[in-house]
């Protein structure tokens, strides 16, 4: 009997280490089967340009020899373009855009939030007649349709009791609605840093209304097949991350270097939007949950989301904090 349980418990010892092994070299394989991770990198995103200068993620993968490929994002239709044609695996952007890319069917997953931003705001120009968003009725307004500035313009408008329908709205990239408004081609702009920073203080545009409450959080999404088929790989990119943003709250100064450099913008612009950056909190939780369930009932009541989509059920799937939660003390 002796000699039984002494083999049993050998046998034990065995299939365990062999489990063990075999788990080892499915990570390897995993990881060793890309050559090449396809990340963006956007100047609304302060941490994504400090990942990029500082090549971290060249860092990460180094003894793999995988590639890392960036991509430049203008905004989160973009981010989100890229991320649904599969030509980034990783892209960043607001957390109520994300939604109203997954109910129209793009497979992603929020896995980590790059900053808490105040990056969106209604902007006039100065002098201008506008003053409250019931000014906005029958005026033309700039707005980067499937972002948070548009996501935010709708439910400014929702508050006062207006719609889409009550004002024109003219469908330009953030940068070319700065311009726009600039120019005087349009009377308002859904507006987003660094460009809304810049007008702010090069123009003395003003910023007529500000809720921070509906600036969705900033995200870095993943593709679901590349995080099913790399679990490993998605949670040391945010392990990359992870040492971007610690960098950027104990290096402001640096930071704002290097918006200037990327964004080509003034230094006094840059140090703005980091201002209105909010980098403590970098796990998903009930707070996002809760901030882009609020914003998906306003776009379901204003006809931007299909009027059968659970909006719990849709956040829910949406956002994954597991992988940031692995890697990211608490």
């Amino acid at each position: 009997m002796a000699i039984k349980r002494i083999l049993s418990s050998l046998l034990i010892l065995s299939a365990g280490a062999l489990l063990a092994a075999c788990n080892n070299d499915t990570e390897a394989e995993n990881s060793s089967s890309l050559d090449k991770i396809t990340i963006d990198y956007a100047h609304y995103s302060p941490t994504s340009l400090v990942l990029k200068e500082n090549g971290y993620l060249e860092e990460a993968f180094e003894d793999e020899g995988i590639e890392i490929e960036y991509v430049f994002s203008q905004g989160s239709n973009r981010a989100l373009e890229f991320l649904a044609g599969g030509s980034v695996d990783f892209g960043s952007t607001a957390g109520a855009a994300a939604l109203m890319a997954k109910s129209n069917g793009t497979p992603i997953k929020n896995v980590y939030i790059y900053s808490q931003p105040e990056w969106t705001a209604l902007v006039t120009n100065e002098n201008s007649d506008i003053n409250s968003v019931e000014d906005l009725e029958g005026q033309r307004v700039a707005a980067t349709l499937g972002t948070d500035p548009y996501i935010f313009l709708v439910r400014a408008l929702n508050e006062v009791g207006l719609s889409e329908s009550d004002i024109e709205v003219v469908p330009l990239q953030h940068s070319d609605g700065a311009n726009a408004l600039a120019n005087g081609d349009v009377d308002a702009w859904a507006g987003l840093d660094p460009h809304m920073a810049r007008q702010e203080l090069e123009t003395n545009a003003e910023l007529f209304y500000r809720n921070e409450a509906f600036n969705t959080y900033g995200f870095l999404n993943v593709r679901e097949d590349f995080a099913e088929e790399h679990p490993e790989v998605v949670e040391k990119v945010i392990e990359a991350y992870e040492k971007a943003r610690q960098w950027v709250e104990d290096n402001p100064e640096e930071t704002i270097d290097i918006i200037v450099q990327e964004a080509e913008i003034d230094p006094e612009v840059a140090a703005l939007q980091l201002e209105r950056n909010n980098f403590d909190n970098p796990i998903p939780g009930d707070a996002q949950r809760e901030s882009i369930t609020e914003a998906g009932i306003v776009l379901q009541e204003s006809g931007n989301l299909d009027d059968g989509v659970d909006i719990d059920a849709l956040v829910n799937e949406l956002i994954d904090s597991s992988f940031a939660e692995a890697v990211i003390e608490q």
